[in-house]
């Protein structure tokens, strides 16, 4: 199979395996809370990611990374995934499937919004125009469509959202200074991050309990939302040619997580969830695209 195949078909795989998360998400958190889920998660990650890193002959690089590093791994886990999905299972436990999952796509949007103060990269005038239509679907979102009323109908759960998209560009600004193995390093964040997990789980609540759907549904979010689909979207990368063309898989994943939110949760989507996801998505694209239609004309704000 040549190389740019390989690469598509490694990238829709990941993206249709993200797509089913956030049914994932709503269905474990009808059995357990969100330290507990993420408990059971994480463990099956990094049960996932030792198998792969066996068969990659990498094992014995994560004792090495982390003589390296430790201080910055604990950084890492701290954030991901401590608090990172701690944060968003909350998000998911609060809001309805559709909200909380459109509300979270708004990271990219932030993410080089945060990198112009913490990576003293310049700000684009593309990234503003990007925030402002995405902030505008997100103000759509949490109101519910009610514009004129300004009611907000799950103020905390919105507020989780769009806290989790601080923390996950956080960790991903922090993750620019990583020159290890990705996998590795995402192995040492898991394993940073698990003890956190489990003391704030057993302090505040007790272990799960092992059965049912919720113990299948968490067992999938660790395989398919923090482990395996990670490798799959690196092979993805690595595979292609070009990464744009790769990278805008990705705008498909909302759409499909959607028609998975309404088939298999019974969610009705909301009108105002279709237009505010809309704008954000079309944010997205704005800003991944009209820097290379314009060039430097849109290329900072002071330019």
């Amino acid at each position: 199979m040549k190389t740019s195949n390989l690469a598509y078909l490694y990238g829709m795989a990941a993206v249709l395996l993200w797509s089913t998360v956030a049914t994932a998400f709503k269905l474990a958190l009808a059995e357990y809370s969100p330290l507990q889920l993420l408990f059971i998660a994480v463990i099956t990650s990094i049960l996932a990611l030792s198998v792969i890193l066996g068969f990659q002959g990498k094992l014995r690089q994560v004792a090495r990374q982390w003589q390296e590093r430790p201080l910055f791994y604990l950084q890492t886990g701290l954030l991901n995934p401590f608090l990172y999905y701690l944060v968003l299972f909350k998000a998911y436990d609060l809001l309805p499937a559709q909200q909380a999952l459109s509300l979270n796509y708004t990271w990219a949007i932030l993410l080089p919004l945060l990198a112009v103060p913490l990576l003293g990269q310049q700000l684009r005038k593309t990234d503003l125009l990007a925030a402002l239509i995405a902030y505008g679907g997100v103000f759509v979102i949490a109101t519910g469509g009610s514009l004129a009323g300004f009611s907000l109908s799950e103020p905390t759960g919105i507020v989780m959202a769009l806290t989790s998209t601080l923390l996950w560009c956080l960790y991903w600004i922090v993750n620019t200074k990583d020159k290890g193995d990705p996998v590795v390093s995402l192995m040492l964040s898991f394993l940073v991050g698990l003890p956190f997990v489990t003391v704030a789980m057993l302090v505040t609540q007790g272990l799960p309990t092992f059965s049912g759907q919720g113990l299948a549904a968490a067992v999938y979010v660790g395989l398919f939302e923090m482990g395996v689909t990670f490798v799959l979207w690196l092979m993805a990368l690595k595979s292609s040619e070009r990464t744009a063309n790769i990278s805008t898989l990705v705008f498909l994943s909302p759409v499909l997580s959607i028609g998975f939110i309404a088939l298999v949760l019974g969610e009705d989507i909301r009108l105002s969830t279709f237009i505010g996801l809309g704008l954000i998505l079309s944010a997205l694209a704005l800003q991944q695209w009209l820097p290379r239609w314009f060039g430097n004309q849109t290329e900072t704000v002071n330019s």
